[in-house]
């Protein structure tokens, strides 16, 4: 008899492999579950980045044309400075 597979044992082992196989669809369905978020996730980060009115890239655009527009204002302030220094020096010295 101990080479005989009797029925008990195969319903067993079938129990065994079925209890086996709903674990793992378990575990697969979580997996599916937390793909979906990840997916989701990532289309908020890829908005947060990408959008073109409030994502990263459109806040760093405007900061550059912040950056060239005050650049610009500096120089004009600091010309207009040095003129005025330049001119009021030139009235103290040689207009007495």
């Amino acid at each position: 008899m101990s080479g005989e597979i009797n029925n008990s044992d195969i319903k067993i082992d079938i129990v065994e492999l079925s209890s086996k196989i709903d674990r793992l669809a378990d575990n697969v369905e979580v997996v599916k579950e937390r793909c979906e978020e990840m997916a989701t996730s990532l289309g908020s980060v890829k908005k947060a980045v990408y959008d073109p009115d409030q994502g990263l890239y459109a806040r760093l655009r405007e900061l550059e044309q912040w950056k060239e527009s005050t650049s610009k204002v500096i120089w004009v302030i600091t010309t207009s400075i040095i003129g005025l220094a330049t001119a009021t020096v030139w009235h103290t010295f040689f207009n007495n």
